[in-house]
C-alpha cells in the first residue's frame, strides 16, 4: 500500500530508527549531570574548606546556609533539565567523589550525598 503510493519504506523505517535511537542515546548522556554534579561539589569546597576548625556555632550556620543555596541550584537545575535515574546517579556520582577527593569525611559525604539526591 505505500509502494502505491510512492513512500520508500526503508527511508520511513530510517527516519524512525533514527529518532529512536537519538532519543535512546540521550537517556544515556549524563555529561550534563555529571558537570553540574562536579560544579555543585566545587561550589561546597570553596566555601567550607575541608579542616575548617573554625568556630562550631559560626562554621555549622555557615554550613547550612551553603548546603540550602546548593538545594536551590539543584531545584533550578530540576526544572531546566529532564533527568532520568541514569542521570540523577551519575551526578551523585560526580558530586560525592568531588567531595571524597577534596578529603572530607565520608560519612559527612554520603549523608550530603543522600541529601542532594533526594531534592533530584
Amino acid at each position: 500500500m505505500l509502494l502505491e503510493r510512492g513512500i520508500n519504506v526503508n527511508v520511513m523505517f530510517d527516519i524512525k530508527f533514527s529518532r529512536r535511537s537519538r532519543m535512546v542515546l540521550s537517556w544515556f548522556d549524563a555529561s550534563e549531570a555529571k558537570e553540574f554534579g562536579t560544579s555543585l561539589a566545587h561550589f561546597y569546597i570553596e566555601r567550607i574548606p575541608a579542616d575548617d576548625s573554625g568556630g562550631k556555632n559560626k562554621s555549622i550556620a555557615k554550613k547550612q546556609e551553603v548546603i540550602n543555596k546548593m538545594f536551590l541550584q539543584m531545584a533550578r537545575f530540576k526544572l531546566e533539565h529532564k533527568l532520568n535515574i541514569y542521570k540523577k546517579a551519575q551526578l551523585g556520582n560526580a558530586f560525592k567523589w568531588a567531595l571524597k577527593d577534596a578529603r572530607y569525611d565520608p560519612v559527612f559525604v554520603d549523608q550530603l550525598t543522600k541529601d542532594l539526591m533526594l531534592k533530584c
